[in-house]
């Protein structure tokens, strides 16, 4: 069973079905959320989150969508919101690393991925969110929890430097955001993440990245996928209600 009574409505999580989202997933639900888990291509994954919820006696249902097409991220909403019920809590979790590079070799093509993925793609579900949330369009306010990176202001050297640049981006819609839609009921945060044992590194091209730099680490390791979503879900919760614009560094001192 959920570890709170009642709903505390609905969460909706991109990228909702591996790593860092599906941690956030199955904590939202034992915190009362029903969750919305997103993802782009591997629908046995996402699938498998939901029915770890459903288990927990938590209401959950997987929407494919790709962020970077609006198209896709409007009908993602709207399917949450048919079979759901109105967003309270969007947590921008999709994104891409765009693999490792100097930018001596970046090519055009993929930096237009990486930042339709990760800052095209944020920002129109950060759009879709506002236009359910806000109280002056007829909604109950809400929380937006944005997934950075600690890359954004280390800046990624001889690794990806695009990478930290996406994430700049969402630092600064973050702060942007956050005094745009406070007096509207709408918090806006972001939990910069630094070295994460996820599948990401793997997908970047190094499984064991997270274990070569642990020694960087203030803290001699890396975070745990579980860690970084409980700041994720404290950013979501009543907890939190007096914080808005801010970018919580969770990185072991890193």
């Amino acid at each position: 069973m959920a570890d709170d009574d009642g709903s505390r409505g609905v969460m909706i999580v991109t990228g909702g079905g591996r790593g860092i989202g599906a941690s956030v997933s199955r904590l939202g639900a034992r915190r009362g959320y029903a969750i919305a888990v997103n993802f782009a291509g591997n629908e046995q994954a996402a699938q498998a989150i939901v029915d770890d919820i459903r288990a927990l006696g938590a209401r959950a249902i997987a929407v494919q969508a790709d962020v970077a097409r609006e198209h896709d991220v409007v009908r993602l909403f709207e399917a949450v919101e048919r079979k759901l019920g109105p967003p309270s809590v969007l947590v921008n979790n999709a994104g891409i690393t765009g693999g490792f590079s100097r930018v001596a070799d970046v090519s055009a093509e993929m930096l237009q991925q990486l930042f339709a993925v990760n800052v095209i793609g944020a920002f129109l579900c950060a759009r879709e969110a506002v236009r359910r949330m806000s109280r002056q369009r007829g909604g109950g306010g809400g929380a937006i929890v944005n997934m950075s990176s600690r890359a954004a202001t280390i800046g990624g050297a001889g690794e990806w430097v695009h990478y930290a640049a996406s994430k700049g981006a969402i630092e600064t819609m973050t702060v942007g955001l956050a005094r745009e839609v406070a007096a509207e009921g709408i918090r806006v945060n972001a939990v910069a993440a630094g070295l994460v044992e996820t599948e990401l590194h793997a997908a970047a091209g190094e499984a064991d990245r997270p274990r070569r730099l642990a020694s960087g680490i203030p803290m001699g390791r890396p975070a745990t996928t579980d860690e970084i979503a409980e700041a994720v879900l404290w950013f979501a919760s009543p907890n939190a209600a007096y914080v808005t614009g801010a970018v919580l560094a969770v990185s072991g001192g890193r």
